[in-house]
């Protein structure tokens, strides 16, 4: 029960110095206002302050504070009670108040009331703080205390004043939001007090929710509650169906893991797989299953070497048959111009067919070949005048077979701009070559001063056999040069002898030396050899030198034979996909190794510079076997034994790396 008590009537003034010092002494004690009915409390008019039957005696202090009427200067409605009155269970009839009589025995607990004032609305400030009120007037004096045979405990009435909160100062700290309240009522008969009776929500329009209006701004007062952690999946869907969940256990713990974790674990498994089948395959690659290398039988070659300087024979690709004498650096006269040839035709190649750059004759050149040859013992082309254009391949010409100093001297000019730097190309270019012991003072070996040994010329006619418009050139008899004269080649081995060149050389003190090469065949290849004699000082010194580098040249082409290495469709290596796959390969002909007896050659497997199919057909060519090195070289093509197929799904997914 609710009962606003009007600020004239009893109890609606300021509680009094007593209900002060005893707060839970007037919410214990019973409501001090009328009643609506006999038998209920005394009406507000008769202003005794005290019940009547079935109402409460109250203390001293308090029943003057319920009796006391407002002061007169106070303003009307400044503030209103409410009363609230707990009706005891079990009671017969109405409660008090309600218009019939109880005997005073029963009337004890038969209703507990709660006064509680709130400010009225108007009496606060827009800013949620309390208008000034003017000076309070003296209380009223305390009415007499009811009579003893009314003090019966039938009504027990609270009053609870709620002050007018003071305006607040601008520099005062703003005060912590005051904490909830509980009012736990007694019981009359000493047991253990009834359950916490909430505080009931201020009625809508009151001056309780305008005050929480206005303090709503400050949210220093405010609770925020927090919120609950996340339930498991399972307890969720059961809260969401209404169903409960079944009770935990280890099979239920170990299948909902599954449950959980099983999607997951598929779709990593879905993006993995995907991404191996998308990733590029690796590039195949030829592999060699054949051995590395192969040895003829017997032993080595006896080849009849000269009795005098020194001499040097090897076989292009394949290695040195042997020497005689001792490697020192001698002078070696003509000799000297093939590394002249070398470097014009390495830096100004000739295509096969063309004659390459044409060359301006100049006055020295025109006169160099006009000194008298057998005088000076110098070999020179007299057929060049001064103004006339010689191409290039014409100067090599006659550079290797008449062997003219004015033509290696002119060629020196054209390349470097001078005789002496093309003497240090020469030089840098022997360094090059592992030409250690040679040493060049001038481009045509007149001077004696240009030395070197016979294994170092084979390391430059093993080079020079490479170029096949040299070999085109010095493999001739003789030459007719661009006047229309013919001249006579002094190697004497070229023409019916099979001897390739390369370059003579004579002088007294050089005595006859000679760098040739010359060839053989066996099978499909043409296997050439070189040799240099150097230091035949026998007159006559030329024939000398002649004779004793052919029979060199004779008896290593004895020696040279040919040996088949791998066979036709002999299965030589695989084509590996990079996951496993392999794919064998085979021979396409007969590979035969040429060499003589005791040599190793090296034998090999490339792809042949191509790129290797991720696919093919049986019989594709996809490499080369190859045996020896350089010039020598036996190359036969490899071929799919079958197809080469991509590879599959299960090895794309099972890779690694």
């Amino acid at each position: 029960m609710f009962r606003a008590v009007k600020p004239g009537s009893a109890g609606a003034g300021k509680p009094s110095a007593e209900a002060d010092k005893h707060p839970a002494a007037a919410r214990e004690a019973g409501s001090a206002s009328a009643g609506d009915g006999g038998g209920g409390p005394a009406s507000a008019g008769s202003g005794s302050g005290a019940p009547k039957s079935g109402g409460v005696r109250l203390p001293k202090g308090l029943a003057a504070a319920a009796s006391s009427k407002p002061a007169a200067d106070e303003p009307a409605d400044s503030e209103r009670t409410a009363v609230f009155r707990a009706v005891k269970p079990g009671a017969g009839g109405g409660a008090a108040g309600n218009g019939s009589a109880e005997p005073k025995g029963q009337a004890a607990d038969s209703e507990r009331t709660a006064v509680f004032r709130v400010p009225k609305v108007d009496a606060l400030k827009p800013d949620g703080g309390q208008k000034p009120k003017p000076p309070a007037a003296k209380p009223a004096p305390a009415p007499a205390p009811a009579p003893a045979d009314e003090a019966a405990d039938s009504e027990r009435t609270a009053v609870f004043r709620a002050p007018k909160p003071e305006a607040p100062r601008p520099d005062a700290p703003k005060p912590d939001a005051p904490k909830p309240s509980t009012f736990v009522p007694l019981r009359a008969d000493g047991g253990a007090p009834k359950a916490p009776v909430p505080p009931a929500p201020p009625a809508p329009g009151s001056a309780a929710t305008t005050t929480e209006r206005l303090d709503r701004g400050d949210r220093s007062e405010r609770t925020t509650q927090q919120p609950l952690p996340p339930k498991p999946p399972l307890d969720m869907l059961a809260d969401l169906t209404n169903n409960p969940p079944p009770p935990p256990s280890p099979l239920r713990t170990a299948v909902r893991r599954v449950k959980i974790y099983a999607p997951l674990v598929v779709l990593l498994a879905v993006i993995l797989a995907v991404v191996q089948l998308v990733r590029p395959l690796p590039e195949p690659k030829l592999v060699m299953t054949a051995k590395s290398s192969y040895t003829f039988e017997g032993g080595m070659p006896q080849l009849p070497w000269p009795t005098e300087g020194q001499a040097y024979m090897a076989a292009a690709g394949l290695g040195t048959l042997g020497q005689s004498g001792e490697q020192k650096p001698v002078p070696i006269a003509s000799v000297t111009k093939s590394m002249t040839a070398y470097i014009i035709l390495r830096d100004h190649p000739i295509k096969k067919g063309e004659q390459g750059a044409m060359i301006d004759v100049d006055k020295t050149a025109e006169t160099e070949g006009k000194k008298n040859n057998s005088t000076d013992n110098e070999s020179t082309l007299d057929t060049v005048k001064e103004g006339d254009k010689i191409s290039e391949y014409d100067a090599i010409a006659a550079l290797m077979i008449p062997s003219a100093n004015n033509i290696a001297r002119l060629l020196a000019r054209w390349d470097s701009g001078s005789q002496e730097a093309f003497v240090k190309k020469m030089n840098d270019t022997a360094k090059e070559l592992g030409m250690t012991n040679t040493t060049y003072t001038d481009p045509s070996g007149l001077d004696a001063t240009t030395v070197s040994t016979a294994e170092d010329q084979v390391k430059l006619g093993l080079k020079l056999v490479e170029i096949e418009t040299l070999l085109d050139i010095t493999k001739k008899p003789n030459w007719v040069d661009p006047s229309g004269k013919s001249w006579r080649n002094w190697n004497g081995l070229t023409g019916p002898s099979g001897a390739l060149g390369i370059k003579t050389g004579t002088t007294t003190k050089a005595g006859g030396n000679l760098l040739f090469a010359a060839q053989k065949k066996i099978g499909n290849t043409n296997q050439l050899i070189v040799g240099a004699v150097l230091g035949q000082h026998k007159p006559s010194i030329i024939d000398t030198v002649l004779a004793a580098s052919k029979q060199l040249m004779t008896a290593t082409q004895k020696a040279l034979d040919g040996a088949v290495v791998v066979k036709k469709g002999q299965v030589v290596g695989y084509v590996d996909d990079g996951l496993g796959g392999r794919t064998p390969v085979v021979a396409t002909a007969d590979v035969q190794a040429i060499g003589w007896a005791s040599l190793t050659v090296d034998v090999k497997l490339a792809d042949g510079g191509g790129k290797m199919p991720q696919t093919a057909k049986a019989g594709t060519e996809v490499g080369l076997l190859t045996v020896g090195e350089g010039a020598s070289q036996v190359k036969v093509p490899v071929a799919l034994q079958s197809d080469l197929a991509s590879p599959g799904i299960g090895s794309k997914l099972t890779r690694i790396g």
